[in-house]
């Protein structure tokens, strides 16, 4: 197959990681909430909040490697 002089190259975008690791997250605490036995509420609230500020802080890592 040959390469067409007039297409363009395909443009991707960066990764969203924050979006990605807290909907990675809230699907992990959906499946841990629907098998038994039920978990602690606020063991899970603690998860949570930890959980989203790993995504928050590898978030501001990715966007400042990006930049370099």
């Amino acid at each position: 197959m040959a390469r067409d002089p007039e297409r363009r190259p395909r443009q991707t975008h960066p990764t969203d990681w924050l979006a990605l690791l807290c909907g990675l997250l809230f699907i992990g605490v959906g499946v841990r909430y629907m098998i038994a036995p039920a978990p602690d509420s606020v063991m899970m609230l603690l998860v949570l909040i930890v959980g989203m500020g790993f995504s928050a802080f590898v978030a501001i890592l990715s966007k400042v490697a990006r930049k370099r």
